[in-house]
């Protein structure tokens, strides 16, 4: 694969004892959407912890758009033009929705320092721009996060990632709570970002999705990528096998 936005190499992260990610190497292209799938406990989440900087790998090397970095944070990630939806939101819950969006990269009308003013009426513009370009419907997004359902909370997470997204998105199970027409809307902002060319991992217990909106599956087991698997080469079966353990990682290594 020529021209990653994303490359791992021997990526580890053990716990005390115990060896949640072992020797990941991994490899995303500019535009690509990959899906990464695997039991509970498999090392997906843990694997995604450590190349967004979340928490600080045990061993190996991450290079991002051209070159090698280490990331000490979250917001290191971000700002080098990583966007990502955890599982656990990252929301103000006492913050209306322009606010959420903008966290961190606050629109300011006049710099006075640490009694500047905030640019609200651009912040709450570029929002309802934000919210149009990528279907998310919120019907008054004046109100906290706190008074929101959790479809709507979880809509709001991903537009802001997608909104602002400029070089890899990274979405962790972002359907799972979701009812059918909530699910659907995440689904039409996905496909909008391979529209605008915007690469993607996705890490989903939803096959059905998966095989409807990546080009890549990745299969994790017990901290090892298990299988790479061109999208239109597998099936679910396929999947399943390796998830569970019924095909090998020796007879994965083939496909690497």
């Amino acid at each position: 694969m020529t021209d990653a936005i994303l490359r791992t190499e021997g990526l580890g992260k053990n716990y005390g004892g115990v060896h949640a990610l072992v020797n990941a190497d991994f490899e995303l292209s500019r535009g690509e959407h990959v899906a990464i799938v695997g039991d509970n406990g498999a090392g997906k989440s843990t694997f995604v912890r450590q190349i967004t900087g979340v928490e600080q790998r045990t061993a190996g090397r991450i290079w991002f758009d051209g070159r090698e970095v280490s990331f000490a944070g979250p917001l290191d990630a971000r700002e080098a033009g990583m966007e990502c939806v955890f599982q656990t939101l990252a929301l103000a819950d006492d913050l209306d929705v322009p606010s959420n969006l903008f966290l961190g990269r606050e629109v300011i009308r006049w710099n006075l320092g640490p009694f500047s003013i905030l640019d609200k009426r651009e912040m709450r513009r570029r929002t309802e721009e934000g919210l149009r370009t990528t279907g998310v419907r919120i019907p008054d997004i004046t109100r906290t996060i706190r008074h929101m359902s959790g479809g709507q909370r979880q809509c709001v997470a991903i537009a802001r990632s997608a909104t602002f997204a400029s070089k890899l998105v990274i979405m962790d199970e972002p359907t799972a709570a979701l009812g059918v027409q909530e699910t659907a809307q995440v689904e039409r902002i996905i496909r909008s970002l391979k529209e605008r060319g915007v690469p993607l991992i996705l890490i989903s217990h939803n096959l059905r999705q998966v095989f409807d909106l990546v080009d890549r599956i990745v299969v994790f087991r017990r901290g090892h990528i298990a299988a790479n698997l061109r999208r239109e080469e597998t099936d679910g079966n396929d999947i399943v096998s390796y998830i569970t353990g019924v095909k090998s990682q020796s007879a994965a290594g083939a496909l690497m």
